[in-house]
This record gives C-alpha cells, structure tokens and sequence, in this order.
C-alpha cells in the first residue's frame, strides 16, 4: 500500500471511530428528546446543579470579563478562579459554549458531550494504528467500545474530566514512542495538556504512565536500555509539569487553601466492600442512580473485549514476562477498586464525594489495550477455550443473581450471557475466510454490546426538563440585566429564589452563593456562624438579616413574583423567607421577579473601629455574633446587642407532652399513630423586624410551617440558621408550627428574637460615615477613595481574605490583616485617601517562569536530537 492510499485509509477509519459513538449517542439522545430535540435537556445531578453554571460563567469570562479568570465575586462573597478553572473549565473544547447563549446552553452541552464521544473514539483509534494493534474497519470495534466504556457512561454527566479519555490513548502513543524510539515530544507535550486541561485526572493518568512502563520494560533489551529508558520517562514527565507549571503552581497553593484541607490523614487498612461485587459490573447496563454516591468501578467494555483481556494471558506470541508484569498491573487495579488505601492514592488522598472510583476509565483503556492485543486478525479461538470461558460466564452471571444488586435484573444477565456465546461463536470462525464479513461481526457485535449497555444505563437516570431550566434562566438573566442597566456599579445582590447555589455565575451578578469543590473553608464557616445554610463546598444567603445585608453589602435584592409560579409551574423554586424587605423601594420589575433597593448595605470597603481586631471566635448563637461584628465596627460595646429574645405568647401541645421550656427539649409522640404537633404562637409588640433561630436536628425529625403556611427555605444545612418571621406586623398574631416526622424531635435552638431598629440605624449610621467610593472596579482590581473620620482607624472590607490581595494605601503597600478569620482590613489614618486593591494568584508569576524556561529547554533539546 502506497503512501497515499494509507493515508486515506486511516482517514477513512478515523471518521468511523468518531462518528460511531456520535450516531449512537445522538440517536439516543434523540430518542430521550433532549435539547434541541424536545422538551427533556441533559442536565443532571451536578451537570444540572453546578457545571451549567461554570459554563455560563465561562461565557462572560470570554467574552465580557477576561479578569474574572483569576478571581471572581460571584464565587461565594469572593475567591480566587484560576484553581477553579483549572478543575472545571480548562478544557479548549468549552469555547464551542461560546456560541449558545442563556437557555440554549442545553444544546451546547449536548453537542459537547457527543464530541467527547466521537473524539475519545478517534483517539483510540489512533493508538491502535500507531501502534498496529489493529487495521482496517475492525479498529472501530474497539474504538467505540472505548468510547462508549461503563465510566464514560456513568460519567456522561461529570464533563469536567471528560476530556482525560481523549487525551490518554494519546499519551500513551507518545510514551510507547520515547521508550522504543527515544521520542520525547509527544509524550511531553500531550502529557503538559492533560495537565493543564484538568490536573486532577492527569494525576491518576501519571500514576498510569508509571504502570504503562513496567509494562513495556521486558520487551526492551537488557538493563542498560532499560535504565536509559526510566531516565527518559522521568525527563520528560518533570518536563512536561514544568511546561504546566504556568497552571499547576497557582493551582497547587489554590487548592492549599481549599480542597487540599479536607486530605485524609488517618488511612485504614480496610476493604470498602466485599470485591465479589465487581462482578455485577461485568453485566451490561450496570448502572444506576444508587451508585453515584456510592457503589462499584464502572468498566464495562463489551463482552467480546472483556473476553480478549482475559484471552492476552494467554497469547504466547506476547512474551510470558510481559504478561506476567500485565497481570500484577490488573491485580493492582483490581485491588485499587476495593482497598482504601490505593483507592485514596487514586485520588491523591481524598475520598471522593459522589462518583467512586473515578480512576476507573483508567482500567477500561487496559482492557481494550490488552483486548486488541489479544485479538488479532489471524486469532482463532480453539474449543476448548471457548467451553472454559462459557461454564466460567454462567458462572459469573449466576453468581451476580444471587448477590442481588439493584442495578441488575435477569433480562441484564440473560443479555450479557447471550452477548458472551454471541462473541465466542464468532471467535471460532477462521477468518481467513471471510476477511471483511467477519470484521464486520465483530463491529456488529461490539455496538451493539455497548450501544444497549448505555441504553440500559442511562435509561434508569432522570433528567432536568428544558423548560426548568430555560424559563428560570430567562428570567434570572433578565432581572440581572436590567439592575445592570439600573445600577452599573460594584454591589453585591441577595434573593430569596433559587435554582442552583452557582445561580450568581449563571446570571452573572455578585451575591454570596457558590457550590464547588475549590471553595475555601474560611468561607461556610463564617456563613454558617452568621446563621447561613453552609456546608464543605457550598454556601447559600438564604437567611439573611437586615444586620447581615448591610454588613455585606447586598445593595439589591430580588424575591419571586406570584409565589414563584407560572402557569401552574414552579419555574422560581423559593429559597428565602424575607417579609423585612417589603419596605424597600421598587427599582425594577420583570415577568417573575421584583428588584429593590437596600439602602442600608455599606460598600465593599468601609471605614471602621480598630475594635474588630480583638473580636474574638464565632459564637454558637448567630444573632449574637452578628450583633457583635457590627457594634466592634461601629465602636459600640459588643455587650449591648442588637437582637433581644421575645417570648412566646401561648404554645400548644398536640400528641406530645407539655414542658416549660421550648428551646432545648425533646418532644415525643405520646401515641404514635396520630400526628404530633407543637404550636408557638407570639404576637409582635413592635414593627421592629423579628427572626426565628433554628438548628440543624430539627429539620431532619419535624416538618415547619408559619400560619399554616410551609416554610420557603433552603433545608441542607449543618449550623444553626435564621429564618425572617415578621416586619411591621405589630399586633398581628403569628404561629409557628412543629409536625413531628418521626417519633420525637429536638428543638435545637428554637428561639424567637427582635432587631432593634434603632440601636442598629445608630451604629449604620456611624458605618456610612467612611464609605469608600470606587472609581474603577474589575474583578481583580478596586480603586476608590475614603475619607476616614475621628475614632475610626481601620479601613474594613468584605473581601475575604487570600494572599493574592495587594493593597496600596496613598500609593504607598499596606499588609492587610485578617478580622474574623475571614476578611481583610487595614489600619488606616483619619483623613483622606486613595486606595487600590490589586488581585494577582499567588505563585502565577513563578509559574509563568518555569513554564518559559522549561518550554524552552524541550523546543531546544527535541531540536538538537533531530
């Protein structure tokens, strides 16, 4: 075969391998009626809750705010981003987002996600050729069995690492052509991309690359080249974490400060579960909701090639050393699968929440590596092996009947075991005879395995409807726009409606939401001290005061119209219950929402008493500590509090037994047939606002309601939150009832409490009086004057504390110091001043170095070998 017509050949099986999956998938997409095809999208689970927002965020990063690729208000009260974007969005393949705005973003995810598919094929496909494992049309069999593999479809969902399965076959070609032909630059530079693309899947890829080469080391010759070799691999491994380094040494401090804290430190000698399980994952279709928080490895990859993994220990044309290191490999997999401790090495120490086993896509490679190894073109199984490998698949499959798994019933196994006596038929066929018929069988097969395994599969999860979507984000976009048009200043916006806790990124405004792994813990922790659902990676102002909302700075706020509904739908879910903002003025008004300005909220940076230097640790009570943070910044004794404790004014026991005190006591269910109730009543003596106070035990055993009316209010929560009962409603009776759900019930820190409005209109005023009035604000750099009046020497801002800020104060550099473990002020002088607040990561600078240096090094020393 010329050149020419090998070219054209590979070009020919290489669209096959990307438009396989992409047909399948789409067909079934299709079928499901997902955007653009019908009413239903892909969103699920945290596609839905959580990535659908990086992408929108995304978007205005691209094409509206380029600063906000370091940092961003929208994350919570503030964060850095290039940590973040390094786990969620530095894949090149999100820029084809760019082109589906607001409600379509549906369609952009469906579009990538069968992309990932046809080019995780494509690159498998690759490799095989590369490396002659495979020719002609039959390389789409294992192509596509890779592509569509049990972890791609479980993880269909999970895009943020989606892009490894595309990238590993690639540096796995480039490390197989540095070991046997000295060739470094395709390993480096496809390895520097995964790191860069997504550094948490790149460290399971480089501990592979570590196996990969015990694999290859018996096949070179003698020790001295072996040697040679590993000196090679270790080379160019650093060499391509130092052209990475540009990402990876921000990163790597960013995640000291977030995610990293949560590292295991206590390591358990333990099997997770019993290892007879992974069994179940050998069926097709093994999968469903049940195991996304927890369950077994998904590696499911086609009976004809789970059969030819198995079929490689036994090809002697493949040296028995070889083999041997094969076999310790996939024991040391099998192993990772069930045993804690090489299962936290898998995830560089961290137990994953939701989605075990990540590193399983890993293991699926293998196996199609070792399948297309095994099954060459001139294989022919003997009889013998055949009859072992059916009585060895019964057994299996009876075996998996009576563990009882939920993801399995007996139409799975009947299919799996027909599957098996389907390939092994086709095994035993000479092919010789039929070259093109029988590859032909083998493409058939093998699609049609893994196409009704991820029908199987997906057709047990449920989906977020388009509409759910499109009508919310319609109108959160819109209500953002138009404060936008109102108000184009720096300020913070509070609501009491909710889609998503990254709903801020999604509507691209601040506020004090954010749900993400690279969330720093100083954050939940303040949020929750102040009475704020709050939880390791999220946090939610759903609970907010008029104390709290002036102290951050929420300048705006948006509730819900007609309760939230449309046509009889829920398209605004309620989050929030604020009546102490009817007062506002109106400033905008859509379809679904109402705008309102707050003009009690204090600027980003303000000035303040030294006082808040010495206030201590947060308080359990969450009134308290935010009576307390206001009055040490208004110079205000901290022991004159801003909430007072209201009693109740008559209580009723249904079905439980009476007692004195409400707060602290456990109720139980005298008859445990009827329902169980216990009813607070309390009438306001002023129009003062008043807040209900309510720990995390309470939720979980009682259902609330407020005058026969359910609570609107975010319910994950882990410290005590306040809920907002009532705003100028003196005289009017309000009842707060307690249903019991289950047997008895603890009412945690069940009190009622008022504001005093005029204590605390005193200590804003004295706040207002040093505002800082911004001049220029990016998300990375804040620029204003202040002038700072008598008895107040501390400039106080809510921007958490990190150690990317710079501050200059009259152009001279400032220390910021850390108040209240979580935000930065400075000591300042009377008078007035110019300052400027600058963002740069930490350790961007250095990486930006090495990256150069390194880059460099390689271009110069790969140029020198040629």
């Amino acid at each position: 075969m010329n050149r020419q017509n090998w070219k054209n050949q590979h070009t020919v099986i290489l669209t096959g391998s990307f438009l396989i999956p992409v047909v399948l998938m789409g067909a079934y997409f299709a079928y499901r009626q997902m955007a653009p095809f019908g009413p239903s999208s892909l969103l699920t689970v945290d596609l839905g809750q959580q990535y659908i927002d990086f992408f929108a965020y995304f978007r205005n990063l691209i094409l509206h705010h380029p600063g906000s690729l370091f940092y961003s208000f929208s994350k919570g009260l503030g964060g850095e981003m290039l940590g973040t974007n390094a786990y969620y969005l530095f894949s090149p393949l999100n820029l084809l987002l760019l082109f589906f705005p607001g409600k379509w973003l549906t369609s952009g995810v469906m579009l990538l996600t069968l992309t990932r598919f046809g080019l995780a094929g494509m690159a498998m496909a690759w490799l095989l050729l590369k490396t002659k494992l495979q020719s002609g049309p039959r390389t789409w069999a294992f192509s596509t069995a890779y592509a569509l593999n049990g972890w791609m479809i479980a993880n269909q969902l999970n895009m943020i690492w989606q892009d490894a399965l595309i990238i590993l076959p690639l540096i796995v070609w480039g490390l197989l052509r540095l070991l046997h032909r000295g060739q470094p630059g395709t390993y480096i530079a496809w390895l520097a991309v995964m790191m860069i693309d997504n550094y948490y899947m790149a460290w399971m890829i480089c501990l592979f690359t570590i196996l990969v080469v015990a694999w290859q080391l018996p096949t070179l010759a003698g020790w001295r080249a072996r040697l040679k070799a590993c000196g090679a691999y270790l080379i160019s491994s650093l060499a391509s974490a130092g052209i990475a380094a540009i990402t990876l040494l921000p990163t790597i401090y960013a995640l000291t400060t977030s995610k990293g804290t949560y590292t295991e430190t206590m390591i358990s000698s333990k099997f997770e579960y019993r290892p007879i399980k992974m069994l179940g994952k050998l069926v097709p279709g093994s999968f469903d909701f049940n195991q996304m928080p927890s369950g077994q490895p998904n590696i499911y990859v086609g009976m004809l090639l789970i059969i030819g993994t198995g079929l490689y220990f036994f090809a002697r044309k493949v040296p028995w050393s070889q083999r041997l290191v094969a076999g310790l490999i996939t024991v040391f997999f099998i192993l990772s699968f069930c045993y804690e401790p090489l299962d936290l090495l898998w995830h560089a120490g961290q137990f994953p929440v939701w989605y075990p086993y990540r590193f399983s896509f890993i293991f699926a490679f293998w196996c199609v590596l070792l399948a297309a190894r095994a099954l060459q073109p001139a294989y022919q199984l003997k009889w013998p092996g055949a009859l072992a490998i059916l009585v060895l698949s019964i057994l299996i499959f009876w075996e998996t009947g009576r563990l009882k798994l939920s993801y399995l019933s007996t139409s799975q196994r009947l299919i799996g075991l027909g599957f098996v006596v389907v390939s092994l038929a086709v095994l035993l066929i000479a092919r010789h005879n039929s070259p093109r018929l029988y590859d032909f069988l083998i493409i058939l097969i093998v699609v049609c395995d893994v196409g009704t395994a991820a029908f199987t599969s997906l057709n047990k999860i449920a989906y977020v409807s388009q509409a759910e979507f499109g009508k919310y984000t319609q109108q959160l976009d819109t209500a953002s726009r138009q404060l936008k048009r109102h108000d184009p200043g720096f300020y913070r916006v509070a609501k009491t409606f909710m889609r998503t806790k990254d709903d801020p990124m999604q509507g691209d405004f601040f506020s004090a939401d954010h749900f993400g792994s690279t969330l720093e813990p100083a954050i939940p922790a303040f949020m929750g001290a102040i009475g704020q659902p709050a939880g390791d990676g999220f946090v939610s102002y759903d609970n907010g005061t008029q104390v709290s909302d002036a102290l951050l700075g929420f300048k705006y706020t948006m509730t819900a119209r007609h309760h939230g509904i449309e046509d009889s739908n829920q398209i605004m879910p309620l989050s929030g219950y604020r009546p102490d903002w009817a007062h506002l003025p109106e400033v905008g008004r859509t379809k679904m929402t109402t705008s309102r300005y707050n003009p009690a909220a204090l600027p980003i940076a303000f000035g303040a008493s030294s006082k808040i230097f010495q206030l201590g640790k947060a308080t359990l009570d969450p009134l308290s500590y935010q009576s307390q943070i206001f009055q040490a910044l208004a110079g205000r004794p901290i022991n004159q509090p801003l909430f007072n404790v209201q009693n109740f004014t008559s209580v009723r026991f249904d079905n439980v037994q009476a007692a004195h005190q409400i707060t602290g006591t456990t109720f139980r269910k005298q008859n445990l047939l009827k329902p169980a109730d216990i009813k607070l009543t309390f009438i306001p003596p002023t129009d003062d606002s008043y807040y209900l106070t309510l720990g995390p035990e309470v939720k979980d055993n009682a259902s609330i309601s407020m005058d026969r009316r359910d609570f609107n209010q975010y319910n994950t929560y882990r410290d005590t939150v306040v809920i907002n009962l009532a705003h100028h409603q003196k005289g009017k009776p309000v009842t707060i009832t307690f249903r019991l759900k289950k047997t008895s019930v603890w009412l945690q820190n069940v009190s009622v409490y008022r504001l005093n409005q005029r204590a605390f209109d005193a200590s804003l005023k004295t706040l207002h009086q040093s505002p800082l009035k911004i001049q220029h604000a990016t998300p990375t750099r804040i620029r204003g004057t202040v002038k700072i009046h008598r008895g107040q020497s501390t400039l106080m801002t809510t921007i958490p504390a990190a150690k990317g800020w710079h501050v200059k104060v009259d152009g001279h550099r400032v220390q910021p110091r850390t108040v209240i473990g979580t935000f930065m002020a400075l000591p300042i002088t009377a008078g007035t001043h110019q300052v400027e607040f600058n963002y740069r990561p930490p350790y961007l600078i250095l990486g930006a170095l090495v990256t150069v240096i390194s880059l460099t090094a390689t271009i110069y020393f790969i140029r020198r070998q040629r």
